[in-house]
Order: C-alpha cells, then structure tokens, then sequence
C-alpha cells in the first residue's frame, strides 16, 4: 500500500529490453533508497514496480512486464525522464494522502493547463466510462500522487485538480503539458459504493431505470449526481 504522498523525483536512467520484459535503471534522490531491498515495492508513477537489483544506495532496477507497459504510461518513458516515486507504507504510517493500491485503472492526457498566483490548475481528460468514479472534492491519484478533485464536468469529460507550489516542487507535474498522458488511479471506497448503488438501482428498477433517467435528465440531472450525494453521505 501507499499514501499518495510522492516522496521525491527520480531519474529513468537506463532502460533495456528483455523477452516480454523491460527493465528500469532508476537513480534516486539522496537517502531514498535508504534499507531498501530486493522485492519491495515502489510506486513509480503510481505503478507499484518491485526492486529486482539494487545498485548502491541510490539506484535500483525493476522489472515491468508487457501488460503493465501497455496499459500505463511507463511504455513511452525515455531515458532522462523524471517520475514520482515513494516507497511502500510501513505499519503506522501517517497517511496523508488516501490509501493507494499502485494498480493503476487508466491513462488519460492533459487537456489543459492554467497557472494562477500561487496555483496551478490542470484539467484532465477522462475516458466517459470512468467519470462515474469521478466526484468534485473527491480523492483521485495521478501519477502516484493523491490530489483533491476540484471541478468535474461530465458532459465533456475532464475534471481539474489544483496544485500547490510544494507539490509543483516536490513532484513531476511542472514539466507536464498539454497531451502528456497520466496514470490515474480512482479511490477503492468511491469505486464500490458507486458500484454497488448502481447494481441495487438496476437490480430495483429492471426496465424503470432507463424512464429514471430521462426524468433526470429532463430536470438537468443524472445517476451520478444522485450517486455523488449517496457516495458523500456514506462517508460522512
């Protein structure tokens, strides 16, 4: 497990090839790497990669496999190329973020990019299908890192996160642009309450629901409005 907290940048600084896989050289800042051993976890951008050698105290390698390559953005990286890391929690572990699996559910790309005094704001486009999990003030993970969902619109699927200086600093986002893609990991809590409700909504209504929402819809509406008032009840 990880807490959403990137606990630094590092650097790609090899990369080769092997039969269905490809193996990562990562330099890491400065005490990273401190008692780290071979087959613990880091998340690497959000994707939980395991340690197959170490090099010193500051480098390691890891192995990614095809499926893992093709199904995040770890396929296109380079060598040079910046990455969020942190290492696995330990028992006890403060989590200032949200619990995070390291199993990312999707790709999406940065559809824009506006910087105010002392903010920075990203709007990021989402594949339709995933927006139910999507809630304004809800967590999201983005390329490891646990950020608050500040605005959400559903009708042309983006949502937009705000970054502080201290995450700009302390993380990769500042050298994205428009089109970068991103690891995107939804929160677990959020999945399966949404999951659920819609599963006891159709297994309720049968034939009704589609009628439910047109009704909806006429009144400016949706399930997902009525599953984002369900999903913050539950959690208050």
């Amino acid at each position: 497990m990880f807490t959403g907290i990137v606990q630094g940048v590092a650097r790609i600084a090899d990369i080769r090839d092997k039969l269905g896989l490809r193996t990562f050289h990562i330099a890491f800042p400065d005490g990273f790497a401190k008692d780290l051993e071979i087959g613990a976890s880091v998340a690497v951008d959000g994707v939980c990669l395991t340690v197959t050698q170490l090099h010193g105290a500051n480098a390691a390698d890891f192995d990614v496999m095809q499926q893992s390559l093709n199904i995040t953005t770890l396929g296109s990286y380079i060598v040079d190329g910046h990455i969020n890391v942190e290492r696995a929690a330990k028992d006890g572990a403060e989590i200032g973020g949200h619990p995070l699996s390291g199993h990312v559910d999707f790709t999406a790309h940065i559809g824009a990019i506006r910087e105010l005094e002392n903010n920075y704001v990203i709007r990021i486009m989402v594949p339709p299908e995933w927006l139910r999990y999507i809630f304004a003030k809800g967590y999201i993970a983005i390329n490891g890192a646990s950020l608050t969902i500040a605005e959400v619109n559903r009708d042309e699927s983006w949502f937009e996160v705000w970054l502080i200086p201290e995450t700009l600093r302390m993380t990769v986002f500042a050298e994205k642009v428009v089109g970068s893609a991103l690891n995107i990991e939804i929160e677990r809590s959020t999945q399966v309450i949404v999951d659920t409700v819609r599963h006891m909504m159709s297994e309720t209504l049968g034939p009704l629901l589609p009628a439910l929402e047109t009704l909806l819809k006429q009144q400016g509406l949706s399930t997902d409005s009525l599953l984002q008032n369900v999903n913050s009840t539950i959690k208050k």
